[in-house]
């Protein structure tokens, strides 16, 4: 029998049912997308911003994205102390006492050093005008003085960290003669307490500098000199001009930076090529116009300002506030080291941008300042250019406190008294035998109450321990203002003069003369003396010719440029530049460039 399937009846939708089941599908698939794109209203900023959009690539090609670079923080440099034109401000002498009394003085917050003989040594860092516990931002360490630069030329006073050559390049010399190849007219200047301040000074060394050739171009040079392999010779003098000459012919390079006040002492090139310019004024007199003493860094690129210490230093215990010293640049840390008349050390973090691309560069000094007083002498102020070791810094004062400073931790390591004012700067020698240093006094402090003769003392020390390794007297006069004794610092001998250091010493028998001697540096016996009838406050170059044989040349007060045999003292050729010479010559090849108080700059050529 055929029988019928079973019917099926029609089922009635649920619409309740059927709403809930797909709302429990699609609310989860809805809220992975919307948590996805950051996009939940309920979720807090942080976690919306930091959700990931979705990627539409394959798992093999999925990369992070590269997070947005956050640009170094520019340091806040100190800011530069207001200029006054006051001129009960600005009228300062040299003569002044020191004074170790009033806010600045913090004499609960110095430190003390004892000293070998029993006295002290005081001591402060300040940063910010407040004394600190001081932490060094960087570590410094000089290497040899044949790493100090990386650029050709001599680019501070005696060239490097050891302070012990004012030549560079090669030359053959062989009619060992002197011939003024040219002349460039300077100018000068007189100041309001009858001062007269011609040409060029103590210590006065020309800066030579062989610039790259793509710094080269993007300075503010004439046209025709960009197209040569320019060594520029630049001058800081004491007419208040900077001058910009070519090494070659003496023509201009360009226009003179017009400082306006006399610049005795030696300025300073960065040692890493790029186009910065330091150096200090020693007078702030011109006619009666007062000026605040300045330690100055130049932009070379248009030769424009980029910063200035001020002498008149809160923090200094001296007023006086010349800046004759030839500072230096460690160049992997970025940091400037210079000393001043006031009595302070000052170590500068530059913070230096130099773009190339862009012809551009800036400074934000950050300053940390070593101040110091002696239990005893109360005479302060640095002339001389401290020398370099490592992380040890070398330098004497105007009372005779010679002085080893580690630069990293700001304390010093050891002290000396030479007995007198040192403007010598100190010269550094590491042998097999171990690191020593060489130096000389003035005659001065001990003479000025007795005006009897005193000596001139010559000493080596131990540059690590302070240990002093032998002394060598010469009897000198005293006169008052321009001192005798040790003024130039010493030539000291490498290659086929190793065994020599050579020093000039002033006024041994009278106020006009002087003699040249050279030393054996093992023993600090005389090799040989010199009688010279003009003395000399210029400081002996020792210059190489290719051959081997080492010549050496030194200026007098009359006006000479000597070309001498380093091994007997004789000279070999002289010319006259006119007039006293207290300035240092520097040495290019076979061209030397020194000034005079003729009021001119010459280039030399050695034959």
């Amino acid at each position: 029998m055929y029988r019928r399937p079973p019917y099926r009846r029609k089922r009635r939708l649920n619409k309740g049912r059927f709403f809930t089941v797909m709302a429990s599908i699609l609310l989860p698939i809805i809220v992975i997308v919307l948590s996805l794109k950051g996009k939940l209203p309920f979720m807090p900023e942080d976690l919306r911003a930091e959700s990931p959009a979705p990627s539409t690539s394959s798992p093999a090609q999925e990369t992070s994205p590269e997070p947005t670079p956050i640009p170094t923080p520019w340091p806040t440099p100190e800011p530069m102390p207001e200029e006054s034109t006051d001129p009960a401000v600005l009228k300062v002498s040299w003569q002044d006492p020191a004074v170790f009394t009033g806010p600045m003085a913090y004499d609960e917050a110095k430190k003390v050093f004892d000293k070998d003989d029993g006295t002290f040594l005081y001591y402060w860092v300040f940063e910010n005008q407040k004394p600190v516990e001081y932490t060094p931002r960087d570590e410094i360490i000089f290497g040899p003085p044949e790493d100090y630069a990386d650029i050709g030329g001599v680019l501070a006073f005696r060239g490097n960290n050891y302070r012990n050559s004012a030549s560079y390049g090669t030359r053959n010399i062989s009619e060992k003669k002197l011939e003024i190849v040219w002349t460039h007219d300077i100018g000068a200047i007189s100041t309001s307490d009858g001062g007269y301040w011609p040409g060029t000074g103590w210590t006065g060394q020309p800066l030579l500098v062989n610039w790259s050739e793509d710094v080269r171009n993007m300075m503010n040079i004439k046209p025709e000199f960009k197209a040569k392999d320019l060594v520029e010779v630049i001058y800081p003098t004491l007419d208040g001009n900077i001058y910009f000459l070519d090494l070659e012919t003496g023509k201009a390079t360009r226009d003179k930076i017009n400082v306006g006040f006399p610049m005795k002492g030696t300025g300073m090139i960065d040692p890493r090529g790029y186009p910065i310019l330091y150096t200090g004024m020693g007078i702030n007199d011109n006619s009666g116009n007062l000026s605040e003493f300045k330690f100055m860094i130049f932009n070379l690129i248009d030769q424009t300002s980029l910063y200035n210490i001020l002498g008149r230093d809160p923090v200094a215990f001296r007023k006086w506030g010349a800046f004759d010293s030839s500072a230096m640049v460690d160049k992997n840390t970025d940091t400037l080291l210079a000393a001043g008349e006031n009595g302070l050390i000052y170590r500068v973090k530059l913070n230096t941008r130099f773009e190339k691309d862009q012809g551009s560069i800036s400074i934000a000094p950050q300053i940390t300042r070593y101040r110091y007083r002696d239990s005893v002498n109360v005479e302060l102020g640095i002339e001389n250019s401290p020398a370099f070791y490592k992380n040890y810094m070398y330098f004497c004062d105007n009372g005779g406190i010679f002085q080893c400073l580690d630069i990293n931790t700001m304390e010093p390591v050891w002290t000396y008294d030479v007995g007198d004012d040192t403007d010598t700067t100190t010269v550094i020698e590491e042998t097999d035998k171990g690191v020593f240093l060489y130096t000389a006094n003035q005659v001065d402090k001990r003479s000025q109450e007795s005006k009897k003769p005193e000596n001139c003392n010559i000493r080596k020390f131990n540059a690590l321990t302070g240990e002093l390794i032998w002394q060598r007297d010469y009897t000198c006069v005293y006169n008052f203002y321009l001192n005798g004794g040790s003024l130039g610092t010493p030539l000291i001998g490498k290659d086929d003069i190793s065994d020599l250091i050579i020093f000039p010493i002033c006024f041994t028998g009278s106020n006009q003369d002087g003699t040249l001697v050279a030393l054996d540096k093992e023993t600090g016996q005389e090799v040989w003396t010199r009688h010279l009838t003009a003395y000399s406050w210029c400081s002996p170059v020792d210059i190489r010719s290719n051959d081997g044989k080492t010549y050496g040349i030194f200026c007098d007060f009359a006006g000479i440029l000597h070309l001498f045999d380093p091994r007997t003292g004789k000279d070999l050729d002289t010319v006259s530049l006119g007039r006293n010479i207290e300035s240092s010559p520097a040495v290019y090849d076979d061209m030397i460039v020194v000034g005079s108080y003729d009021q001119k700059i010459f280039g030399i050529k050695i034959k």
